[in-house]
């Protein structure tokens, strides 16, 4: 049975999210104050970005498809901001 190499695009992102978790764990040990906080949501949004390029194949996807990626988004935004203003109404 002969194996495949991977292509070079998923070597490419898969060294991309390991540079990315050096650069989260990194960053976890300077204080930037309240740019700390930019900063990791900034290297999160770009890990996510290439996992669903690369990874998950939306960047060779039709129209149908990226819908409903950005549905899932927009549904997990609707989770995520109804479980902010529950912990944001507690007294």
């Amino acid at each position: 049975m002969t194996q495949r190499r991977p292509s070079l695009p998923l070597v490419a992102a898969w060294l991309g999210l390991l540079g990315l978790l050096a650069l989260t764990v990194t960053m976890a040990y300077v204080p930037l104050g309240a740019a700390n906080a930019v900063v990791a949501l900034s290297i999160g949004i770009t890990k996510a970005a290439l996992v669903a390029a690369i990874f998950m194949e939306l960047r060779h996807r039709d129209a149908l498809a990226l819908l409903f990626a950005g549905a899932g988004l927009f549904w997990l935004g609707i989770l995520l901001w109804l479980g902010l203003m529950d912990f944001l109404t507690r007294t």
